[in-house]
Order: structure tokens, then C-alpha cells, then sequence
């Protein structure tokens, strides 16, 4: 198991779930359920749009309990962030190659010294 590949694998389901889902990774575990939603009041009745409550961050809890509005506000929210996702997740991953590349003896000094005699299965 290399820590450096679980960070770059956070560092994309980041990406991912901050522009589908508005939070982190851990928001979307952890997060509150309080997607809703509710008729606006127009005066004379005949108004019949709705406001949405709690759809800038979706948790998991928010998908299971209402499937609909969540999955609708994920569909508007990746029509609306699939560009700046787009490029977040090409900038990022070049630079990560970049990194390892620049790294790479760093990177394996430590593991042959540290992490090999400790025997824990972890490189970086």
C-alpha cells in the first residue's frame, strides 16, 4: 500500500464530491440530513415552484431519505461544475505526477531506511 496513491486517490474523490455534492468526502458520511423541499407562497396560490433547502452540501443520509431532490441537485450541480471539476482534476493529477517524479529519490530513500526494516506493508 503506497500513502502517496491513497493521497492522490482523496485528492480525486475530493474533486469529485465537492463539485457533484458540494462537501467532502467526510461530509457526505457525516453530514446532516436536512435536504427538503417546500412550495413557495405566492399571493394569489397560483405559484407552484420550489425552494430547496439544504442542497448545498448532499450527505449520504440526504440521499437516502429523499432520492429524488438529491439526485436532481447532483444532476444540476454536475451540469453546472463539470468544467472547473474537469480542469481541477487534470492540474491536480499532472501535478501529482510531477511531484512523484521530482520525489522519486526522496521518496525511495525513505522507504529503503524507514518504512523496509519496520516491515509495516507501507511505502510512501
Amino acid at each position: 500500500m503506497s500513502l502517496y496513491d491513497l493521497g492522490v486517490a482523496y485528492g480525486n474523490l475530493t474533486i469529485l464530491t465537492e463539485g457533484a455534492l458540494g462537501t467532502s468526502p467526510l461530509g457526505v458520511v457525516a453530514g446532516a440530513t436536512n435536504l427538503s423541499s417546500r412550495q413557495s407562497g405566492a399571493i394569489g396560490g397560483r405559484d407552484t415552484s420550489m425552494i430547496l433547502s439544504g442542497a448545498s452540501e448532499i450527505s449520504l443520509g440526504d440521499i437516502l431519505t429523499e432520492p429524488g431532490l438529491a439526485f436532481s441537485q447532483i444532476q444540476s450541480n454536475l451540469s453546472d461544475n463539470w468544467l472547473p471539476m474537469g480542469i481541477a482534476a487534470v492540474t491536480f493529477n499532472a501535478g501529482a505526477r510531477i511531484f512523484k517524479r521530482t520525489m522519486r529519490q526522496p521518496i525511495n530513500t525513505v522507504n529503503r531506511v524507514i518504512f523496509k526494516p519496520l516491515k509495516l506493508g507501507v511505502r510512501i
